[in-house]
Formats: C-alpha cells, structure tokens, sequence
C-alpha cells in the first residue's frame, strides 16, 4: 500500500514543484496518509486546499482504503 501511496506522491509532485513546491511522504496511520507539504507550498494559503482538493482525490482514487490525506 505504501509503495501505491508514493506512486501517486509522484504523479502528483510534478503540478506542486511547478508552484515550487513539494510534498513528502512521512507514514501511514491506519487508513490515513501523512504527508508533508515543503516549499511554497507549506506557507502557501492555498496549501489545504491542494491538499484536499489535488492530492487526497488523488490518492484516494489510487489507492483503495485511504479514508484521507493529511498534512503533519
């Protein structure tokens, strides 16, 4: 599942190191992903929802039994 979980990181990290941003991939509790968002995008306003909107959609679309992404 981890590895599943950081292949989508990857799809993803391309659109925020445009922004020059980035995340980081920090663990699994259970069914949740906790990541980290660096770069612009952890003192951007816009961060939560990237991280909603952008990475916990896809995420959960690609890896089946993730209930939520979240930024640690």
């Amino acid at each position: 599942m981890e590895e599943q979980i950081k292949e989508a990181l990857d799809e993803i990290r391309p659109s925020l190191q445009a922004d020059g941003g980035d995340v980081e991939y920090v663990g699994l509790e259970g069914d949740v992903v906790k990541v980290k968002l660096t770069g612009a995008c952890g003192g951007c306003p816009m961060a939560q929802m990237t991280l909603k909107n952008g990475i916990e959609t896809l995420v959960k679309k690609k890896v089946p039994g993730v209930s939520s992404v979240e930024s640690v």
